[in-house]
């Protein structure tokens, strides 16, 4: 395919030393247009949430810094006016073809969408947007979502569910639906007796892994009350908990003392670095998500850099990326529901077919396949 003459793509959003998916989702997407030759850079916030505001330990990376092919430039404070106005001189002196923010709450709307009025409108401004309504809401939002959604000149949605909600917004038509790329810039899989071992976790049995920060709308809660399924108890399996609270854990506590699933729960509650996540996805034999809602998920993404299965609520846009008895197992998000997909998962003897569909249909996904999208939909904008 003949690419757009598109030479120089600003993205606006984390990266490092700031952690979490969007941040390695902006480092994969740099990596990925600088070898399709164009110029990118990063600006980055030199404050991304004030610490009053963030729920959890630290915003930041505890490994050490690597090299990236492109410039990383902190620049861009939350809640400092002035600084968002530098931020667009800074944009300007680059002579981008295009800036791409990357929007997931609406916290953001106020720098972002100054950032964008500021800007020459031979800047084409994209909104890659994760989320526009947010899982947790709160009152303001919608004013602000339209405050930096109409300074947007297209849009890239990564779920069906995403693409609709933006109706509500903007009646743009610049706008495409592009699945969540791999992320590639994880640690390779290793053995998983060796990853087990490594982690102290049983060798005998399997690993159910529920990964990544925990906060309400992932569904733990009704994860713990499926597995006071009393055919569950009697299983011999273990549910591996991996990420850091952003909510009260007590009462997640309280679950597994109340249904006595001591034994069945091995809880690592705190942030897992970048380096260590290839030891979790190599020890278990699936991935849980039984997400009361969702849009798209990089937890599904790093499932299938794996090529683990996934046992998933059918929510949002999660139905769409997983092949129900394929690639993983759907179902609807309650306790009932949930324990009879991890049955399903428990009396499949020949995981490696599964392992083979990953294969074939992560194929789907490709940072080659996103790119071309949206610098399709950069030209389409140009000629307007």
């Amino acid at each position: 395919m003949n690419l757009p003459s598109i030479k120089k793509i600003i993205v606006i959003g984390p990266a490092y030393p700031y952690r979490g998916g969007p941040a390695r989702f902006n480092e994969n997407l740099c990596n990925a247009l600088v070898q399709q030759g164009i110029n990118t850079e990063i600006v980055s916030f030199s404050v991304q949430y004030p610490s009053l505001l963030f729920p959890g330990t630290s915003q930041f990376e505890s490994t050490p810094p690597q090299p990236f092919p492109f410039k990383i430039t902190r620049m861009i404070h939350t809640l400092n006016p002035l600084s968002w106005w530098k931020t667009a001189r800074y944009i300007h002196q680059q002579k981008p073809d295009a800036v791409l923010f990357r929007y997931w709450l609406p916290f953001f709307a106020p720098a972002f969408g100054t950032i964008a009025r500021l800007l020459n409108p031979s800047i084409k401004v994209l909104a890659l947007t994760d989320n526009v309504l947010p899982h947790e809401r709160r009152m303001g939002d919608a004013i602000l979502n339209r405050y930096f959604l109409r300074a947007c000149d297209g849009f890239i949605t990564m779920s069906d569910k995403v693409f609709n909600d933006l109706q509500q917004f903007t009646d743009n038509p610049h706008k495409i639906k592009v699945f969540h790329p791999l992320y590639e810039n994880y640690p390779p899989p290793i053995n998983q007796q060796e990853a087990k071992l490594k982690l102290q976790l049983p060798l005998n049995e399997k690993i159910i892994l529920f990964f990544g920060l925990i906060r309400p709308y992932k569904g733990l809660d009704i994860l713990l009350d499926a597995l006071s399924d009393a055919d569950l108890k009697t299983e011999s399996f273990k549910l591996l908990i991996a990420g850091e609270f952003y909510e009260d854990k007590e009462k997640y506590l309280q679950k597994i003392i109340h249904y006595q699933l001591e034994n069945k729960i091995i809880l690592k509650d705190y942030f897992i670095p970048d380096n260590e996540v290839n030891l979790y996805f190599s020890a278990c034999d699936a991935v849980i998500q039984p997400y009361k809602s969702a849009t798209n998920s990089g937890v599904s993404m790093v499932s299938y850099f794996y090529n683990k299965p996934i046992i998933s609520t059918n929510v949002g846009g999660l139905k769409e990326i997983i092949q129900d008895n394929r690639t993983g197992w759907l179902c609807e998000p309650n306790p009932k529901d949930i324990a009879k997909a991890i049955k399903k998962f428990l009396s499949t003897n020949d995981l490696s077919s599964m392992e083979q569909n990953i294969q074939a249909f992560k194929k789907e996904f490709s940072w080659e396949n996103f790119i071309q999208k949206m610098l399709l939909l950069i030209n389409s904008i140009h000629k307007k």
